[in-house]
């Protein structure tokens, strides 16, 4: 490193830990996601914002992920936009105070803390609401709504909004939005043969999938051996070859640092990375009037934003990737037709979880066709 870099990395360090030692966090990580923390005057522009803002406000509004900032370069998570959004929306009224990185937790632990009321919203995956309402689970059932538009078309649904979102509710929670990041794929490890383009291809792979059940029995009559491994333990147990391959998005596989584990990613659109910022019903309601529609409309316009965003998204985690040598596969009509054929919703092994899940069989079509009916929100599919 030479010596100008040194000098602005030290300053950037010296800003960071001033600003957060002094109480204001949320404005050294609002300069530093616009790069600004090498400026001593920038940063002291961000401060002074941040406090004005803060001091005007008349609520609030504390937003935890398990994210970074910057990570929405290629996970476009839209933490920092959904938090300009709200506090312009409601002209000023709400402070929104971040807290990103998993510092208040991630997943079930940031489920059980908007649930609570201990904080105000959080970032999630859908998954960690099946508790609440148990039809949730049912984004994960393979090709229901693996690809980005059916799923848009699902959660945006008159179906959705009418019967699922209700259950929800029951639980204490309030959806902001639902956030696009990409299906999840089939990644195999550095060394291994490739790449996988039909389920005949994932005969005897490890392949590392979570806890859930359903995953796990997708997997295997795809042809692969499901090996559930804990997420903390995945990257060393893909060096280690106890996994052969994975499925997080294309996004997740870069942001959590595979790019140098992996040789081949190959978008089989099964099911999708599907998350969502929830907020406390309860703080929610006891707003007034005008804070619930900004906040409502601030989720709507950020959104957009996150749909716009998905391409560029997924274009620069490939391209990052893509630097240590990683290839992708996107599979064509009759390819996707092979997977569904395989191990797709249509299939009778699936039939347990339509009717536990959903209640019924007609309900679990209305589902199905939800997700098929092009809705007013368009994105960009792989």
């Amino acid at each position: 490193m030479n010596k100008s870099a040194d000098t602005i990395e030290s300053t950037e360090r010296r800003n960071f830990l001033k600003l957060a030692s002094t109480g204001g966090f949320t404005a050294a990580l609002v300069a530093g996601a616009a790069g600004t923390l090498w400026s001593t005057e920038a940063v002291a522009q961000t401060v002074n914002e941040e406090r004005e803002r803060q001091q005007a406000a008349e609520h609030t509004m504390v937003i935890a992920t398990a994210y970074v900032l910057g990570a929405s370069r290629s996970y476009p998570i839209m933490q920092l936009d959904l938090k300009e959004n709200i506090q312009n929306v409601t002209n000023g009224k709400v402070y929104v105070q971040l807290a990103p990185a998993g510092q208040l937790g991630a997943g079930g632990e940031l489920v059980s803390k908007v649930q609570s009321g201990t904080i105000q919203a959080a970032q999630h995956s859908l998954s960690n609401w099946a508790a609440a309402a148990p039809v949730v689970d049912l984004i994960n059932m393979p090709y229901l709504c693996g690809s980005n538009q059916r799923f848009v078309n699902l959660v945006y649904s008159d179906y959705w909004k009418s019967v699922v979102e209700p259950q929800v509710n029951a639980r204490g929670f309030k959806p902001l939005f639902y956030i696009v990041i990409d299906p999840r794929t089939v990644a195999v490890r550095a060394g291994d043969t490739g790449p996988v383009l039909s389920p005949s291809d994932m005969s005897g792979i490890k392949f590392r999938v979570p806890g859930s059940a359903m995953l796990q029995r997708y997997y295997r009559m795809v042809g692969a051996n499901p090996t559930p491994i804990a997420w903390g333990e995945t990257p060393s147990a893909i060096q280690q070859g106890v996994a052969d391959a994975l499925d997080p998005s294309v996004g997740a596989l870069y942001v959590f640092g595979f790019k140098d584990m992996l040789s081949h990613v190959t978008f089989t659109q099964a099911v999708p990375d599907a998350q969502v910022f929830s907020c406390n019903l309860e703080w929610f309601n006891s707003m007034p009037q005008d804070i619930q529609d900004g906040i409502e409309f601030a989720a709507s316009i950020t959104a957009e934003q996150n749909l716009a965003k998905v391409p560029a998204a997924r274009a620069h985690a490939m391209y990052e990737l893509g630097k240590s040598g990683v290839q992708f596969h996107s599979l064509s009509d009759d390819q996707l037709d092979e997977w569904k054929a395989a191990g797709g919703y249509e299939r009778a092994e699936w039939d347990d979880y339509k009717t536990e899940l959903a209640g019924d069989m007609d309900s679990f079509n209305k589902l199905v066709e939800a997700a098929g009916t092009q809705g007013q929100r368009y994105v960009h599919d792989a």
